[in-house]
């Protein structure tokens, strides 16, 4: 099994940053993508940005400019820079991975527990 842990979220007013960070760890034989999804109340799970194994990079149109995201392979894990937050980007944050297990079988998608992130206006 993969097991993810987020940490980083909170409350902040508009304008400023936070960052979250989310390491993977268990019976991880590789990983290829990771990112962050998020999903407001009664709104539909988000893709906010994803990264690849190889640094490719990939943002929602509603973040671009704003929030970078980053990884460190050799310790599996993933952040999320997240400046000039605005109201809008309240949310319960979800770190993901895709990786295969050295149990065999296909990739598959991870889910972490979700840190909630709250903007004030």
């Amino acid at each position: 099994q993969v097991q993810l842990v987020e940490s980083g979220g909170g409350l902040v007013q508009a304008g400023e940053s936070l960052r979250l960070s989310c390491a993977a760890s268990g019976s991880i034989f590789s990983i290829s993508a990771m990112g962050w999804y998020r999903q407001a109340p009664g709104k539909a799970r988000e893709l906010v940005a994803v990264i690849t194994n190889g640094g490719n990079t990939n943002y929602a149109n509603t973040v671009k400019g704003r929030f970078t995201i980053s990884r460190d392979n050799t310790k599996n894990t993933v952040l999320l820079q997240m400046n000039s937050l605005k109201p809008e980007d309240t949310a319960t944050y979800f770190c993901f991975c895709n990786a295969k297990s050295t149990t065999g079988g296909a990739n598959l998608n991870y889910w972490g527990q979700g840190t909630q992130v709250t903007v004030s206006s």
